[in-house]
């Protein structure tokens, strides 16, 4: 009887670990890594903070998993458009789905990816880093797919697919940045377009 008491000291009992994460997502989404306080989080989570960093460690080990979180779900979107026949399918899926997901009506505008920790004090280096890491993978994805596609003689031979992919997945972020200033999605998409027809003709 002591082991199963000493076993479940400390371990957070009667909430959903994946619906935690999933509105504490929703809280760095819309204020930022920084501008996320443990009240709100914890508020949010249904959770009080004993529990919270009984279940998740810290206040960054939670944005990393709501990070993952995105990832995942709302920030899908680019894994699904690598999968696209074509370069120029890829960065329209790409650029739809930028438009679509930062500003999605029950959603908060922007992305979390991009504005998470573009202004933090020293303690949320290790955030810069993390979302640093996090863009840079998805660019990496992105020209690996541009790769391919100079490879099979999709792109023309002297394409280059870093900067090709570098065009792309910045507009993507610019597309987050404006889409949190409030800009409309259907300006955000004939920006896309525009920019598409520009530099990636069908």
């Amino acid at each position: 009887m002591g082991t199963k008491q000493s076993a479940s000291i400390g371990r957070p009992r009667g909430f959903d670990a994946d619906e935690a994460v999933e509105r504490a997502m929703l809280v760095f989404w819309e204020h930022g890594y920084e501008g996320a306080g443990l009240t709100g989080l914890t508020d949010a989570m249904g959770i009080s903070t004993t529990s919270m960093y009984a279940a998740f460690g810290n206040k960054e080990a939670l944005f990393r998993k709501a990070l993952e979180r995105y990832t995942e779900g709302p920030g899908g979107y680019l894994t699904r458009a690598l999968e696209e026949p074509t370069a120029h399918d890829v960065a329209t899926a790409i650029l739809a789905g930028a438009v679509r997901t930062t500003t999605r009506p029950a959603r908060p505008r922007g992305c979390p990816g991009v504005q998470g920790a573009l202004a933090t004090s020293d303690p949320g280096r290790g955030v810069r880093g993390l979302l640093a890491a996090w863009r840079n993978n998805g660019c990496s994805c992105v020209r690996e797919r541009f790769q391919r596609a100079v490879d099979e003689g999709e792109l023309p031979p002297g394409t280059d697919p870093g900067l090709l992919a570098r065009y792309v997945t910045t507009l993507a972020f610019g597309i987050a940045v404006q889409a949190a200033s409030g800009l409309a999605r259907d300006e955000l998409q004939e920006m896309a377009d525009a920019a598409l027809r520009n530099r990636l003709p069908a």
